[in-house]
């Protein structure tokens, strides 16, 4: 059996980002995966700071005092598949999703590839535009990682402002579910 760990990077907890998220993982854990959903909200996760000390340790931890990052990271390593989740803010990931990404990228880069052909995710919800471009941000992370990425049958993401607002977006959700599939069809091929 599979691992998957989904963040949810948006600084509410159980708003329209978590909705897209545990649709997905509703598809995988049904197909046999365990899952796991993690929320950052009210977390004090800070940036990096490139300090480059996890690159002189390469003990897989960020040397920053512990805000819970090191614990994201274990839960990423031993995971066989993730989704990084955020919402769009002035068309770009949240702060929260660019701190996760940038000190738990550095220290899986500096530890030889930690993440490396693990599968990877993003999925974004918008209330109306920049959602691509938070797409294309998280996707960043897992290409530079050398995650495989799965598809689905539209870009990963969908549209509502307040919470709740998601689920009447039938495409969007319908995409969660098709990505969780798709998501649970690569980890049964690749044998993770």
């Amino acid at each position: 059996m599979s691992r998957v760990i989904a963040f949810n990077c948006s600084p509410r907890k159980d708003g329209n980002t978590a909705i897209l998220l545990k649709a997905a993982l509703a598809e995988i854990a049904a197909a046999g995966h365990e899952t796991e959903l993690v929320q950052l909200a009210g977390k004090p996760l800070r940036g990096c700071t490139a300090c480059m000390g996890c690159s002189k340790n390469k003990d897989r931890r960020c040397v920053l005092p512990d805000d819970g990052l090191n614990g994201y990271i274990e839960k990423m390593c031993a995971a066989d598949g993730m989704l990084i989740g955020s919402p769009t803010y002035f068309a770009d990931m949240t702060a929260e999703a660019k701190a996760l990404i940038d000190r738990a990228g550095y220290v899986g880069l500096a530890n030889g590839g930690l993440y490396r052909r693990k599968a990877g995710a993003a999925v974004v919800a918008v209330r109306r535009g920049g959602a691509v471009h938070v797409f294309d941000s998280i996707n960043h992370f897992f290409t530079i990682s050398q995650m495989i990425i799965p598809g689905a049958s539209y870009w990963n993401f969908g549209m509502g402002r307040n919470i709740g607002e998601v689920e009447g977006d039938e495409e969007g959700m319908r995409t969660m579910k098709v990505l969780g599939e798709n998501m649970a069809w690569l980890l049964s091929k690749t044998g993770a």
